[in-house]
């Protein structure tokens, strides 16, 4: 069941809900994994012209005899499509505005995509909070954040239509932010900062076996925690199994 709770924010009096099992018990949520992402377009050949232009894996173009149409396009390295067709969605073509694309580099991605022939901005970062969403460009700073911190520079670009897609940087996941579905480039990097964790870890060690605290760190950093963070949640974890 559901329950409802009030406690006090900023001297606001809120509602939360709860969820329970009949036996009172909080229920574990179920898994939702986020699939597709539908944009309207206007021109179904042209667009996906130009998501083939972009690199992206062609997944489906199924073409039905009412009329209906769909095209999935998925971005190397995403767990997440694009769809696009005909009788899909009542939406404006162009509509779709902040669609985000991560990066660990962004500027090898925006290099990338300009080799393409893809008219994208140059990588800046916001110098009043939320630039990276204005059209015009204002508030924009030319070049990558300070040190290129971690969710802080951007790129743009268009689709024929005029549907909006947002580079972002980002190297280090804030904690409770998992790393997603793993490639082999994001795997190596996992690998290597586990290797060197471990080796902090094994010289005062107890015996283990290394592919339990490898296991337990990369577990910990899709959860979304910090790479030391990580270091100890395997470390505890191990010690319990030994």
């Amino acid at each position: 069941m559901t329950t409802l709770t009030q406690e006090t924010r900023d001297n606001k009096t809120i509602e939360t809900r709860d969820s329970e099992t009949t036996t009172g018990s909080a229920s574990p949520p179920v898994d939702l994994k986020f699939e597709v992402v539908v944009i309207p377009v206007g021109d179904v050949d042209r667009s996906k012209q130009f998501y083939t232009k972009l690199g992206w894996r062609l997944d489906a173009d199924f073409p039905f005899d009412n009329g209906f149409r769909v095209v999935q396009f998925t971005p190397p390295g995403s767990g997440c499509s694009v769809q696009f067709g005909t009788k899909m969605t009542s939406a404006a073509p162009g509509s779709a505005q902040g669609l985000y694309l991560i990066a660990s580099d962004i500027e090898a991605a925006r290099k990338e995509l300009a080799a393409r022939g893809i008219d994208v901005s140059e990588v800046f970062h916001a110098g009043t909070p939320g630039a990276q969403f204005q059209v015009d460009g204002s508030g924009r700073i030319i070049g990558p954040a300070p040190e290129h911190a971690t969710y802080r520079s951007f790129a743009t670009f268009r689709d024929p239509d005029g549907n909006g897609w947002l580079l972002q940087e980002v190297t280090t996941r804030l904690p409770g932010r998992g790393l997603g579905r793993l490639d082999v480039a994001t795997l190596t990097q996992l690998l290597q900062e586990a290797e060197k964790h471990h080796g902090e870890y094994e010289a005062t060690a107890p015996k283990h076996h290394w592919s339990a605290w490898y296991a337990a760190y990369i577990v910990a950093r899709q959860e979304g925690e910090p790479p030391e963070e990580a270091a100890k949640t395997a470390s505890a974890r191990t010690q319990d199994l030994s």
